[in-house]
C-alpha cells in the first residue's frame, strides 16, 4: 500500500504542533523552577510523575493481560530511565540556567545518533557539540557555573538516550500508548522513594502546590505527548528531529519570560554551538537513508523527555 505524501498545509500545521510541543515542554520547565521554593526537586518530580501516570493511564486504559515477560521487561526499562531522566533534571535546575541544563541533556540524544550511525559527518558534529559542553565546563571550573548542576544535566541527558531505545522497544511490543502509562506508574514508584517525604511535606504546608505540579504534569506529559503524536502523522521524522533541536532555544526564551534567568555570551554560545550539531545529525540522517512515513508509534528520533 502506498502512502501518500503530506500536503504542504499538513505539513505547517505538522510544524506548528511540533513547536508548540517544545513550547509547552519548555514552559512546564520554567514553571517547575518556579516552585521550588515551596517544594524541593524530589518532591516534584514525585507530583509531576503521579499526575502524569494518571492522566495517561485514563486516556489509554491499557490491556495489562495481553503484555508477555517481554513486554514488561521493556516497560520495567522505560519506567526506570523515566524516573532518573526526570529526577537528575530537576535535580539540576535549582543549581544552573534551564538553557544550559537543556543543552547539556541534548548531548545524550546526540551521542546515541553518533554510536548508531558511525559515520564521519556525525562525529563532526558532535565534535562540534563537544566544543559547545566545552565552554559550559570551562565556566563551571571558572565559578560561573554550578559544577554539580553541570553533571546532573549530563546524566539526565545519558539517561534521555535510554529513554530513546527504551521506548522504541516498548513501542515494538505494545500498541499505542498502553506501554507509556505503565512505564510512567513504574516511574512514580521508583521515585517515590526519594520524593515522598518532600512531597508530603509541601503538599502539608501549602495543598495549592499541587496546582502547579498538575499544570507541569499536563504541559511537559500529556499535552506535549499528544501534540507529538499528532506532529508525527504530518511531518517526516527527518523534520521532527531537526525541530527537536530548537529545545534548547526555547528553553532560553521561557527561562527569561517565567524565570528572568540571563544568559551570558558563552551561554548563548555554548546553545548555539550544540542546537547546530543537534540539527546536523538530523538533516545528514535523513539524507543518508530513504525517506519513511511519518511515524504514529510513541517515540521516534530526538523527543523530548518529559521534564
Amino acid at each position: 500500500m502506498r502512502v501518500p505524501r503530506a500536503s504542504s498545509s499538513g505539513m505547517l500545521g505538522g510544524v506548528l504542533l511540533v513547536l508548540c510541543a517544545i513550547a509547552s515542554v519548555q514552559f512546564g520547565a520554567s514553571i517547575a523552577k518556579t516552585v521550588f521554593d515551596r517544594i524541593d526537586p524530589a518532591g516534584l518530580t514525585l507530583l509531576r510523575l503521579a499526575f502524569a501516570a494518571v492522566i495517561v493511564l485514563l486516556v489509554a486504559r491499557p490491556r495489562i493481560r495481553s503484555w508477555d515477560r517481554a513486554a514488561w521487561r521493556a516497560i520495567a526499562f522505560l519506567g526506570i530511565t523515566l524516573a532518573a531522566m526526570n529526577l537528575l533534571f530537576y535535580l539540576a535546575l535549582p543549581r544552573i540556567p534551564i538553557a544550559v541544563a537543556v543543552t547539556l541533556e541534548l548531548l545524550g540524544p546526540l551521542v546515541l545518533a553518533l554510536v548508531q550511525s558511525r559515520r564521519a559527518v556525525d562525529v563532526a558534529w558532535v565534535a562540534l557539540a563537544a566544543v559547545g559542553v566545552g565552554v559550559i565546563g570551562a565556566q563551571s571550573i571558572g565559578g560561573d557555573l554550578d559544577p554539580v548542576g553541570v553533571v546532573l544535566a549530563l546524566a539526565a541527558g545519558g539517561c534521555w538516550a535510554a529513554y530513546i531505545l527504551a521506548s522504541a522497544s516498548v513501542g515494538q511490543r505494545v500498541p499505542g500508548i498502553g506501554g507509556l502509562a505503565g512505564a510512567l506508574v513504574i516511574a512514580t514508584i521508583a521515585v517515590a522513594p526519594f520524593g515522598i517525604v518532600g512531597a508530603v511535606g509541601a503538599v502539608a504546608a501549602d495543598p495549592s502546590v499541587l496546582v502547579p505540579a498538575f499544570m507541569i504534569a499536563m504541559l511537559s506529559s500529556a499535552i506535549a505527548y499528544g501534540l507529538e503524536l499528532l506532529a508525527l502523522r504530518r511531518v517526516p521524522t527527518r523534520v521532527f528531529g531537526i525541530l527537536m533541536s530548537l529545545e534548547p532555544a526555547a528553553a532560553a526564551i521561557f527561562g527569561f519570560l517565567v524565570v528572568r534567568e540571563l544568559l551570558t555570551g558563552w551561554d548563548l554560545l555554548a546553545l548555539a554551538l550544540v542546537i547546530v550539531a543537534s540539527a546536523g545529525v538530523a538533516l545528514t540522517a535523513a539524507r543518508a537513508r530513504r525517506p519513511a512515513p511519518p511515524s504514529t508509534g510513541p517515540i521516534t528520533g530526538l523527543v523530548p523527555p518529559l521534564p
